[in-house]
């Protein structure tokens, strides 16, 4: 909650609301000038005007202008870890491709996918590996840039691809128990990691069934715009640039055993750059020789080579555009522009946050949250909010979590509920905002705008649906009986008078 300073006016609604007006309206006119082209910068200016735009707002309340530069401070603080973790998906993504890595699964993938089970096919492999290891992110970085490559070489549009890819991220990341969400999710409604993922089954299951029938639907009706040919020509231009090997398939294995053992995200990141690096100097000599031109060493060729893969962009000629453009990365640089996004996001909330705006835009919701269903659909709604205008997935769960906790148990409703409706509402919604971490991290490393993969994220989109659906229709909502609400005042009830 909002520290109470004296003589700080508490804003009305309107008041609270035009800063999150300005933004919409400006980031608006962006994408109708520039498109995709947005994120370049002129959505990280229109943040920035936007944050000068609430500071203003804010010292018009008497916030004192410290207080406003420390929320600031230390949003942006908060979201370092994220800073951090994109950057080395920057150097990850590099190393994987220079060293064979990517264009491996790629190959393999071709062999084994057919296109009209693909799609369905992505969901399950990116929920398997998410779920193993606990993070849409890496899973993402990892095994959803292949599976990009198959698509497009399938004749997917990326946008589809991109959509499969996240849709089963996020249904791993949501009901794994080494996920970072699932276990803040529970933690602020107040109950245990092993019933809050029970309790997600019921909503997550369902919805996970109507995304895949809708990706094999669309993989059943696609129309393969791409040859066997033009397959073949793909495979022939990587097979002929890359040693491909099923040794390569080590570095991503390494990745994963490290997830799981509970290595922290910086880390693992760290490992598996490191181990896609060593598989470029043992099976990429060829390729690395090839890349720049004299006389030079090997040793030093290649250590200029797989540097630039860790911070700088990796051009590979294949003799196929395509390819080309396929196998392009960006390494830590092509992370920079997602970064000032997440820096000046996090300025705005910070600035908002100040001033006690975003709490007070989240109140008002409250008195219209008369029953079950509209008190869930407001959880999520609340959630939907904080993702749009903190830009942080963990604080589009904590503000709800703390808001509506006491509503929830004063309503006899048990508190898996609410933290079924936290990661419903937040967790899964966060990466369909370009300028939320969530969304500016997965589109950078993905190569597609957020607007572009958001029609196609149906998971993402179905979850919230599902579970306000399941509170209108009263299905498996767990209450608390009347003996268990009175056991549960008089601990709280002792719980006070010993902290007294």
């Amino acid at each position: 909650m909002e520290e109470q300073i004296p003589n700080i006016k508490k804003a009305n609604l309107i008041v609270a609301l035009l800063p999150i007006v300005f933004l919409i309206g400006m980031l608006a006119t962006n994408i109708s000038i520039w498109g995709d082209d947005s994120l370049g910068g002129a959505n990280q200016l229109a943040l920035t005007i936007a944050t000068a735009f609430a500071g203003l707002i804010a010292l018009y309340l008497k916030v004192p202008s410290k207080k406003i530069l420390k929320s600031i401070i230390n949003n942006i603080s908060d979201a370092m870890p994220s800073i951090l973790i994109l950057l080395l998906i920057g150097a990850l993504s590099g190393t994987w491709m220079i060293s064979g890595v990517v264009p491996t699964l790629v190959i393999y993938g071709l062999d084994l996918l057919s296109p009209r089970f693909f799609l369905f096919a992505t969901v399950l492999i990116s929920a398997i590996v998410s779920i193993s290891t606990g993070s849409s992110w890496s899973t993402i970085a990892t095994i959803g840039v292949a599976l990009m490559g198959i698509g497009t070489a399938l004749g997917f549009s990326a946008a589809m691809t991109a959509g499969a890819v996240i849709s089963g991220a996020y249904f791993g990341d949501k009901m794994s128990p080494l996920s970072d969400t699932t276990n803040l999710a529970p933690a602020m409604a107040g109950t245990d990691l092993f019933t809050h993922i029970k309790y997600m089954i019921y909503t997550t299951t369902p919805s996970l069934i109507i995304t895949l029938i809708i990706f094999l639907v669309l993989g059943f009706t696609h129309s393969e715009s791409t040859s066997t040919t033009g397959i073949e020509e793909m495979k022939n231009a990587i097979e002929s640039t890359f040693t491909i090997s099923p040794w390569l398939l080590i570095v991503p294995a390494i990745l994963i055993f490290v997830i799981v053992r509970k290595t922290p995200p910086l880390t693992s990141l760290i490992i598996g750059a490191i181990a896609g690096s060593v598989a470029a100097l043992i099976f990429q000599h060829d390729l690395i020789s090839s890349l720049l031109a004299g006389n030079e060493a090997y040793y030093k060729k290649a250590y200029i080579i797989i540097s630039q893969a860790w911070f700088g962009s990796t051009a590979i000629n294949t003799g196929n555009e395509e390819v080309n453009n396929l196998l392009a990365t960006g390494g830590m640089a092509g992370m920079l522009n997602t970064i000032w996004l997440i820096i000046t996001a996090m300025s705005f909330s910070g600035v908002m946050e100040s001033a006690g705006l975003l709490l007070r835009i989240a109140e008002s919701i409250i008195k219209y949250a008369k029953s079950t269903g509209s008190l869930v659909a407001t959880t999520v709604a609340t959630s939907i909010f904080m993702n749009i205008t903190a830009s942080e997935q963990y604080i589009s769960i904590v503000v709800p979590g703390r808001m509506y906790a006491d509503v929830y148990r004063k309503r006899k409703l048990k508190p898996e509920l609410l933290s079924r409706t936290l990661e419903d509402g937040g967790t899964v919604t966060s990466v369909l905002v370009p300028w939320n971490t969530c969304g500016a991290v997965n589109s950078t490393v993905l190569g597609i705008s957020t607007f572009a993969y958001l029609p196609y994220a149906f998971f993402n989109i179905i979850s919230p649906l599902m579970t306000i659906f399941f509170a209108y229709m009263n299905i498996k909502i767990h209450r608390y009986s009347d003996e268990e609400y009175d056991e549960l005042m008089a601990i709280e009830e002792a719980q006070k008078v010993e902290g007294i």
